[in-house]
């Protein structure tokens, strides 16, 4: 159950971190917002491995590395699809991926979830889609090429942050965190410059915006980590992907957005998953 509550309260900060990213990209670069969050995050991070230091070996280290490289370049060909205007595609194509990844690995890796966690987790998966669904992709006739093709990045950086993270284990304390935030600064900065947009920081927005949502995603970061090492990637890294709801519901209270009959019937199939994995 310490896993569970983990994972949900990983999924609850990364909600809440794209939500308030996602406010402040609309005033300023999303890049900017991205880079300025993940330096926030590491230095939380960093301040953590300070305080609770463990004795991490060179491949925990590297296994924070790679988490990074998943963590950046997932964020980034996020805003990219949301950028373009295709949030309604690249959101459930992205969290789908994020979750399907890390299961595959657990189960080549050895877990073997029981059947009634096993249910949960086929009952998240189109929950996770119909929950970041937008109405307009509901009934578009073709996605896009190009939307499809951020959603799947999207969710592989992802998928990459919780399978690579998912391996640091009890006791090498938070410097594997820590290198990956900083690994995905220098990620989000190397695509940004690639692709030709502008990640420096120049007002206000991009400062205070990024930082929370950098805050948020550390702490969410950790209590992935926490989980697995609590109980089976395979869970925690379906339950962890259930953000999107948290994203939307906070989105209908405080922006005051209509929550959709197909996002409704997305947020009844998550709760499902929730019980059967808890029960489970």
């Amino acid at each position: 159950m310490t896993a569970v509550l983990l994972a949900l309260a990983s999924a609850a900060a990364y909600g809440t971190s794209d939500f308030v990213a996602g406010v402040a990209s609309r005033r300023t670069s999303a890049w900017a917002v991205a880079v300025v969050g993940s330096a926030v995050g590491g230095l939380l991070a960093l301040a953590l491995a300070l305080l609770l230091p463990g004795r991490p070996g060179v491949g925990d280290l590297a296994w924070g590395a790679l988490a990074g490289v998943g963590n950046g370049l997932g964020g980034a060909f996020l805003y990219r699809g949301l950028s373009r205007g295709r949030m309604g595609v690249v959101g459930p194509v992205s969290a789908v991926g994020a979750a399907v990844l890390p299961v595959a690995v657990g189960v080549v890796g050895g877990e073997r979830p029981d059947l009634l966690v096993w249910l949960g987790i086929l009952v998240a998966l189109p929950g996770i889609w119909l929950v970041a669904r937008e109405p307009s992709a509901a009934t578009a006739a073709s996605p896009g090429a190009a939307a499809l093709v951020d959603g799947l990045l999207a969710g592989a950086g992802f998928g990459l942050l919780f399978a690579a993270i998912g391996q640091v284990p009890d006791g090498a304390g938070y410097w594997p965190v820590a290198v990956s935030q900083a690994v995905a600064v220098l990620a989000v900065a190397a695509l940004a410059t690639t692709l030709g947009a502008s990640w420096v920081p120049r007002d206000r927005a991009a400062v205070v915006g990024g930082a929370g949502a950098g805050a948020l995603s550390a702490a969410a970061v950790v209590g992935f980590l926490l989980a697995t090492q609590q109980g089976l990637l395979t869970v925690s890294a379906v339950l962890a992907s259930l953000y999107p709801a948290v994203t939307v519901l906070l989105a209908a209270v405080l922006l005051h957005e209509r929550v959709h009959r197909v996002q409704g019937a997305g947020l009844a199939l998550c709760a499902v998953s929730v019980v059967c994995v808890a029960v489970g």
